[in-house]
């Protein structure tokens, strides 16, 4: 179910959002939120390149708070900037919740995740 949901979030969550708030571009809006899925080329620069219950928040360098405020940052430049930064923010935002539904499932999964004090404080906010 968390494959399900986490894919799920990665195209489809992308699409509403192009559809419902880029109605004239919508298109060429979830084209680029899906061209910001290339962020997870990060992911090659680990060692092992793929762990099953990893959080990426903290963990790939664009993935970390600086890069998430840098996409930040980007909502409030022109489009297709805006539309990037959104795409990356969504992203991090699907991975974030995933990391939490990692925690849920095996708190021990997470020990020593660099961004284990965050997703407790978001565990602990929602259940």
């Amino acid at each position: 179910m968390q494959f399900v949901v986490h894919y799920g979030l990665h195209f489809l969550f992308p699409l509403a959002i192009a559809i419902v708030f880029f109605r004239k571009e919508w298109k060429r809006a979830y084209l680029i939120f899906l061209a910001t899925m290339l962020v997870d080329l990060d992911h090659f620069f680990a060692d092992p390149i793929f762990q099953p219950n990893r959080c990426s928040i903290q963990f790939h360098p664009l993935h970390t708070y600086w890069a998430m405020a840098f996409y930040f940052v980007l909502v409030f430049l022109k489009t297709p900037y805006r539309w990037i930064g959104i795409g990356l923010l969504l992203h991090m935002l699907t991975d974030t919740i995933d990391c939490v539904w990692t925690y849920s499932q095996c708190a021990s999964c997470l020990h020593d995740s660099p961004a284990e004090s965050l997703v407790r404080f978001i565990h602990g906010f929602i259940f």
